[in-house]
């Protein structure tokens, strides 16, 4: 096995500021370039920043502004030669944010239509699986499955996932840490 680099950011964003937040992930991704890293792995809301709470039910930051913030990064050459991994909130049917995925199986995600035009793709894969990499495969989470009974890592790594990304970034709860290292 190679070695494999994985930059992870903690990054200082700051709740819906968009501008701002964007700015600190280029700057993320360069770092990681500039450091060899072969990935590069942000927090789970690096684009919208902690603390939105109700924000998340307002359709300008659901439907438009962090999708805008993905596009200008997906279309620049920002991801050429990285695989990243950015945190953003996506409403897929639930009622609430921070859902854990129940299903096991991946399902076709319907893109803004912004998104699929500027791209030139309609959908994206959503939910557990991983990429196949010719000496590796890799596979990303977030914070909520970390904690769950029988987190989704357990079954990809029966299955030869050898990469777990999990975007933990909830920084600003009291003896978060703790629990993490112990999940760990």
């Amino acid at each position: 096995m190679r070695l494999l680099k994985v930059a992870t950011c903690n990054l200082n964003q700051w709740a819906m500021d968009f501008d701002c937040n964007l700015n600190n992930i280029k700057e993320s991704i360069t770092r990681a370039k500039q450091s060899g890293a072969a990935i590069r792995l942000g927090p789970e809301l690096e684009i919208t920043g902690y603390g939105c709470e109700d924000h998340f039910l307002e359709l300008d930051t659901v439907l438009t502004r962090k999708w805008e913030c993905l596009k200008d990064i997906l279309l620049g050459d920002w991801t050429d030669g990285i695989l990243c991994s950015f945190g953003m909130p996506v409403i897929r049917g639930e009622l609430r944010w921070f859902t854990a995925w129940k299903h096991k199986e991946l399902v076709d995600f319907q893109l803004p239509s912004e998104i699929s035009t500027a791209l030139s793709q309609q959908t994206v894969p959503f939910g557990y699986g991983y990429i196949q990499f010719l000496d590796t495969a890799v596979a990303a989470e977030v914070c909520e499955e970390l904690f769950t009974p029988i987190p989704p890592h357990a079954e990809l790594a029966l299955n030869g996932v050898e990469v777990f990304m999990n975007a933990s970034g909830s920084h600003h709860q009291l003896r978060k840490l703790d629990l993490r290292l112990r999940s760990f």
